[in-house]
């Protein structure tokens, strides 16, 4: 393997905005602003706005779509009457 070709990875906190929460994991990303972690070390700190703790998706809060009002528009676009093969 090539020797300083790959970036360097190294402990960095990433803390979500909209949730409150803060994740400590490894990342190739630096940043100039630190934090002191809760084992008592600093580390570089990425504001992030959205995270798994904050995504719809992961905390099961998105959007229920109105599938009855959809399939409702599509029987008065194309009528409701099926054909008959026989």
């Amino acid at each position: 393997m090539k020797s300083s070709i790959h970036p360097v990875s190294r402990p960095v906190v990433f803390r979500d905005i909209a949730a409150g929460t803060a994740f400590l994991t490894r990342s190739t990303v630096d940043a100039e602003q630190r934090v002191e972690w809760e084992d008592g070390n600093t580390y570089p700190v990425i504001d992030v706005e959205t995270s798994s703790a904050s995504h719809p998706f992961y905390t099961g809060t998105r959007q229920v779509l109105d599938t009855a009002g959809r399939i409702e528009q599509f029987r008065r676009r194309y009528g409701t009457a099926a054909v008959a093969r026989g």
